[in-house]
Formats: C-alpha cells, sequence, structure tokens
C-alpha cells in the first residue's frame, strides 16, 4: 500500500461509530471527561540490547505488507532476530477500520500471542478481510482469535474496548508523523528510512550496520 495520505484514510475510515460493536463503544466514550489513554506497547523481536534496531511499520490489510511478511520476514526473523543480531520493532498502520481491529485482536492475545496471531493474519489476509460487510470480517477475526487460543469473552472485550483503540490510532499518528512514513511497509534502520524491499537488499542493509 504505497504513497497513502494517512490522515484522510483514518478520517474516512477510523470513525469510533462505524464500529459493529457501537453500544460498547459509546458507552466507553460517552463521559464529559476525556478518557485516561493506556498504554500500547510496541511488539518487540530479538535482543532488546542489539545495535542494530529495524522497526517495521505495516498494515494488516495492505497486500505489500503481506508479501514482505511471507518472502522477507522468515528469513530475516531466522537470521537475524532470533540469532540476537537485532532488535526488531512492528509497529500498526492503519488504512481503515479492517486494519485496526486486526491490531485490536491481535493485541488481545498479548505479547506471547502477538507475532501467532499477525502471522495467521498476514497469510490468510484475502480470506478474512476480502468482505464487504464489517459484521463478517469481525467474526473472520474472531475465529483468528479462537484458533490462538482466545475465548469469546476476551475478545468481546478487546473489541469493544474504544479507549484502546483511541490509544493504538494516537500512537500510530505521532509515531508515524515523527518519522516521515507514507507508505507501507516502511523501514526504520537505526534511525534512517527506506522502504519495502527484498531481502537481499535488507541483508546488505543489517550487515553494514552490523559491520560497524
Amino acid at each position: 500500500m504505497n504513497r497513502r495520505d494517512f490522515t484522510s484514510a483514518l478520517t474516512a475510515a477510523l470513525a469510533i461509530a462505524a464500529l459493529p460493536m457501537a453500544p460498547l463503544w459509546a458507552q466507553t466514550t460517552s463521559s464529559t471527561a476525556d478518557p485516561v489513554l493506556p498504554e500500547v506497547p510496541d511488539m518487540v523481536l530479538g535482543n532488546p540490547d542489539a545495535k542494530v534496531v529495524l522497526t517495521e511499520y505495516a498494515s494488516y490489510t495492505c497486500p505489500h505488507c503481506a508479501s514482505f511478511h511471507s518472502a522477507v520476514f522468515k528469513d530475516l526473523k531466522r537470521d537475524y532476530i532470533d540469532t540476537g543480531k537485532i532488535k526488531f520493532i512492528y509497529r500498526e498502520v492503519y488504512f481503515d477500520r479492517y486494519g485496526l481491529w486486526a491490531g485490536m485482536v491481535a493485541r488481545c492475545g498479548g505479547e506471547m500471542r502477538y507475532f501467532g496471531i499477525q502471522d495467521i493474519l498476514y497469510t490468510t489476509q484475502k480470506e478474512w478481510a476480502g468482505s464487504d460487510d464489517p459484521a463478517t470480517v469481525v467474526e473472520n477475526l474472531r475465529r483468528i482469535g479462537r484458533t490462538a487460543g482466545l475465548e469469546d469473552a476476551a475478545l468481546d472485550t478487546c473489541l469493544n474496548d474504544g479507549v484502546m483503540a483511541q490509544a493504538m490510532v494516537n500512537k500510530f499518528q505521532t509515531e508515524s508523523a515523527a518519522d516521515g512514513i507514507n507508505s507501507t511497509p516502511s523501514f526504520m534502520l537505526n534511525g534512517t528510512k527506506y522502504s519495502n524491499m527484498n531481502y537481499t537488499d535488507m541483508k546488505a542493509l543489517l550487515d553494514a550496520e552490523l559491520a560497524e
């Protein structure tokens, strides 16, 4: 998903009232006082103390992100993340409400289940996100959550948490603006931004940083 205007995408697609779970969201956000937003942690793999830090910005509804996950990420994980050579940070981008809901389900499993749910979301992206019916997409996401061992009650709580959803959107807006992210997948490697690439090119960049 390239050269997308994040602000207009959010304005068009991430209205709180548009969720199928609107009544519960309304209860959560009806207070006259602004809610205190929770912390939304980065999702991290690899060596937390590594000198090389690679951050991926990606959307669960972005076909290019799914392709990166299939063609590049598994090799990246095997060669650099699992070996402790780098610290890998995954940051969610929301082009639409489906992507936001997917992030809410992935985070519902906590850090231990997050990347397992992520793998299912990307490998089955066309199946769960392919409907024009939001209720169908929500049920598809629930099914993925159940496959990962989450119970319906937990999924209900996560999908109806409007305060967390707002915190997630705020985090996305703040971080993507700070890093100048305007396409997905995009990468920050030790503070330098890169666009989508194949594994050979990414390997060369990582090896150069590790050699310094």
